[in-house]
């Protein structure tokens, strides 16, 4: 398998680098852009926090959402047993989503 993909990948490579227009040594391409604008004021802001319990709630029921659709799809085939884990696994997503709902409600944002 890998070196079919050596072999698929290579000649690819070496096609795009014998097609793609060379380098030319320009000042103005390597400044700092944005959008085609030169930037003005500092390149670091302030992270708005306001959203970072919202953000923490995604995460936590991405992954909840993913281990239980693996669990769930392969449920009749496994042991009374594999259910001991998924509690646990609940039971720390959970409580992420409770520190998330804390920070919420610290933050006033509700």
């Amino acid at each position: 398998m890998f070196g079919f993909a050596m072999a698929a990948t290579a000649p690819a490579l070496l096609i795009s680098r014998m097609i793609s227009p060379r380098k030319r040594n320009n000042p103005v391409k390597f400044l700092p852009m944005e959008c085609g604008q030169v930037p003005s004021g500092a390149g670091r802001t302030h992270f708005m926090m306001q959203y970072y319990p919202f953000v923490l709630m995604f995460v936590v029921f991405d992954v909840i959402a993913i281990f239980l659709y693996a669990w769930g799809s392969s449920i009749m085939s496994l042991e009374k047993t594999a259910t001991l884990p998924i509690m646990a696994f609940l039971g720390i997503m959970f409580a992420a989503m409770a520190f998330a709902l804390y920070q919420s409600n610290r933050r006033n944002i509700w």
